[in-house]
């Protein structure tokens, strides 16, 4: 146990004599280590106050430029001050002065403006501008005055010169017929270069037919449709005379196309017939029934009278070819035969009573025509107005362009049931006062024929 203790010991007083020198060496070494961070330091902190110091100074330098800069702007800003004040006073002082050297000019720039805008829709709108071509890269007289219509400042000398010249061209080309070449559109779109012919500023004429005018793309074209063959012929014989000095026939339009489009635009009767539709179809067809049938009455009561007349001139040899040779005829074969004059004048009544249906034959059929002409027409207005009515309520407004076709078509309708019914009443009435005179005639010569018969008889 001793032993034991005393090893005990020992190790004991070893392991506290280590501990102690290796406390010793941990402690130094903390010093040096702290001596060195703390150098570090100071050594950092003198390099980045350095820095500090150095962006201060940078900093300071701008400041002192920035103010610099400032200074001369606001000088500058005092200077160009001045400077617009005084120029505004100078500009302010030429007004003046220019207002007074104006004098009664100042007049005439206030209505150049209104005169440039006013000859500019004039210009737009005149043929003339077929024939005076602007020559490429330079201002059109229309543009011109538009300018100087919209202009803001005082047209110069130059430019009132040429307001002046383009004026007076205008009405100097005004009371003219010229002859030029130019570009005409054919009613097939093609563009072909023809002679044309200008009568002032309201007709253009190439050849024998007559042209319009677009001021949109200051164009000629062939009308679709033409003037009638007198016209056409007038446009021909001023197109081989133009430039001389002898007077002309021509056609003219005071409206410079409005009335020639109208002219040419009226539909004709074949037009105006497909219009009405097949209320239009009809009366038509009725009509022209009505108008045949009593072109064949009026031929054969003409050639009835005729006969008659004939027939009166020559009373010994009656003829069967006419009423009243028929009527003679009958009254011959009654009296050789009966006794009685009772009888004979009932088979002269009868004879004339037989001639009577054809003589007023379809005078019935043209008097229904007559009355069912109005009311067809009557039929094509109400069906024309339910279109009307139709197209309204489909479009929701009452534009007359939507409108136009129901009102046309009821117009028509009516039109042609007075146009067929108005002719045939009074070809009807004279159907009935021809064949009212040849009935006559016959019971003139029947009444003649009977009382021959009986005084001679009584004698």
């Amino acid at each position: 146990m001793k032993i034991r203790g005393l090893i005990l010991g020992i190790l004991s007083l070893v392991i506290c004599s280590l501990a102690a020198q290796a406390a010793e060496v941990s402690i130094a070494d903390l010093q040096n280590q702290a001596q060195q961070m703390k150098a570090r330091e100071a050594k950092i902190w003198s390099a980045r106050e350095a820095e500090q110091r150095a962006e201060l100074e940078k900093q300071e330098k701008r400041a002192a430029d920035a103010q610099a800069r400032r200074a001369r702007a606001e000088a500058r800003s005092n200077a160009l001050d001045t400077e617009w004040n005084a120029n505004d006073a100078h500009i302010n002082d030429m007004n003046v002065l220019l207002r007074q050297h104006q004098g009664n000019l100042g007049e005439l720039f206030g209505v150049t403006p209104q005169v440039a805008g006013d000859s500019a829709g004039v210009l737009n709108q005149s043929l003339i501008n077929t024939q005076l071509a602007t020559p490429e890269g330079q201002e059109s007289r229309v543009d011109f005055m538009r300018r100087i219509a919209g202009a803001k400042e005082l047209p110069a000398f130059s430019e009132l010169e040429r307001m002046w010249y383009e004026l007076q061209r205008e009405m100097t080309e005004s009371g003219k017929v010229a002859k030029y070449e130019a570009p005409v559109i054919q009613p097939d779109d093609s563009v072909v270069e023809q002679e044309v012919v200008r009568v002032g500023p309201f007709i253009a004429t190439a050849g024998n037919r007559f042209l319009s005018y677009s001021s949109t793309d200051k164009s000629l074209t062939v009308l679709p449709r033409q003037l009638g063959s007198p016209d056409r012929s007038l446009a021909m014989a001023l197109a081989g005379s133009a430039g001389s000095l002898d007077y002309e026939e021509a056609v003219v339009d005071p409206a410079r196309g409005a009335l020639l489009d109208l002219v040419v635009g009226r539909p004709n009767f074949v037009e105006r017939i497909q219009h009405g539709e097949a209320v239009g179809y009809l009366i038509v067809i009725v009509g022209v029934i009505g108008f045949v049938l009593a072109i064949y009455q009026y031929g054969y009561l003409f050639r009835v009278r005729k006969g008659i007349k004939d027939q009166l001139d020559n009373l010994s040899s009656p003829n069967a070819s006419n009423p009243l040779g028929r009527v003679m005829m009958a009254f011959n074969s009654t009296r050789k035969e009966a006794d009685s004059a009772e009888v004979v004048e009932l088979r002269l009544s009868e004879a004339v009573v037989r001639e009577v249906p054809k003589l007023q034959r379809f005078q019935v059929f043209l008097k229904l025509v007559v009355a069912a002409g109005p009311l067809l027409g009557l039929v094509g207005t109400v069906i024309g107005m339910i279109i009307t009515f139709h197209a309204i309520t489909a479009s929701g407004s009452s534009d007359p362009r939507i409108m136009a076709n129901g009102i046309g078509q009821a117009m028509i309708a009516t039109v042609l049931g007075l146009g067929i019914a108005i002719p045939l009443l009074f070809l009807n009435t004279g159907l009935t006062a021809l064949s009212n005179g040849i009935t006559q005639i016959l019971d003139e010569q029947a009444q003649a024929l009977l009382a021959k018969d009986l005084e001679a008889k009584s004698d």
